[in-house]
């Protein structure tokens, strides 16, 4: 599983002008299954994702085709890790230690 965390490299109303966009992507990646909660940090320099990918490779892939990204409004930090608790909802995606 992969914390994405957006920080905002440009003024607001950028980031507004191109929230359309960011959204539709957003919108794209919850009905494949990519991604699982997203939203603002507060305050509002950023934001967060939480997503299930294969590998860090596909999942860095994925961050660049933001639309934030191209347009040099958003830069991505990328934490993977095991979620090998998680509630009940999110049973299908619980992971078990490498051994």
């Amino acid at each position: 599983m992969f914390i994405l965390e957006l920080t905002y490299t440009a003024p607001l109303e950028r980031v507004d002008a191109l929230l359309p966009a960011h959204l539709s992507w957003l919108e794209q990646h919850y009905a494949n299954g990519t991604f699982l909660a997203s939203g603002r940090k507060v305050p509002r320099d950023g934001g967060i994702i939480l997503a299930v990918a294969p590998d860090r490779p596909a999942v860095e892939a994925l961050a660049a085709t933001d639309p934030f990204v191209p347009a040099g409004i958003a830069a991505y930090r990328i934490t993977e890790f095991v979620a090998t608790t998680t509630a009940p909802a999110l049973a299908a995606h619980r992971e078990t230690l490498p051994v």
